[in-house]
């Protein structure tokens, strides 16, 4: 019985409404934090030293949220971002604690095995490898929507799943596709 691999989530995308409509010029110029260039990007980026964590602020209230590794962060993340943000708002459009949709978690994994990337590459369809360029290949998954980045080394990074489970899953399916062109230990 193989045992199944072990992760650890590195990074959480979540978006959410804040429901304040801001002005990202003027918050800018009032929170040292927000960085506002509107010829680079439609939105302000924010940036928290604790947690580590940066949100990318639209003036509809939307926001990206990247750089957390527990929801909970996330929600406190958002939470004291719209304290920060409340008192400069152009204008509230709801006081409702907001809906926060994880949209993408990037967690690293070993599959315990030596993999033979140019094979892999070979054998599987939905496989992408170009050694010259990058020294992983790139596994894709329908279902769950997700990818694995594969090392040689047996180490994985998971990225494209919305929770846990899917990225269970994605490594489950990967250790039982892979096995057959695991190398044999010498």
């Amino acid at each position: 019985m193989t045992k199944k691999p072990v992760f650890v989530i590195t990074n959480m995308v979540a978006s959410a409404e804040l429901g304040l409509e801001l002005d990202l010029f003027s918050l800018a110029t009032k929170i040292k934090e927000i960085e506002y260039e509107p010829e680079q990007f439609p939105g302000a980026i924010l940036k928290f030293k604790d947690p580590k964590a940066s949100l990318l602020l639209f003036k509809n209230g939307k926001v990206v949220c990247v750089g957390c590794k527990k929801r909970n962060l996330i929600e406190k993340t958002i939470e004291r971002t719209i304290k920060m943000l409340m008192p400069y708002a152009k204008r509230i459009t709801t006081r409702k604690k907001p809906k926060i949709d994880i949209t993408n978690i990037v967690a690293s994994a070993s599959l315990d095995m030596q993999l033979d990337l140019y094979r892999i590459a070979y054998k599987l369809k939905d496989v992408e490898y170009e050694p010259e360029q990058f020294p992983g290949a790139i596994l894709k998954f329908k279902d769950p929507k997700a990818s694995l980045l594969l090392f040689k080394n047996g180490k994985v990074i998971c990225a494209g799943a919305k929770n846990e489970k899917e990225i269970r899953i994605v490594l489950d399916k990967a250790q039982r596709l892979l096995k057959p062109y695991a190398e044999k230990a010498h």
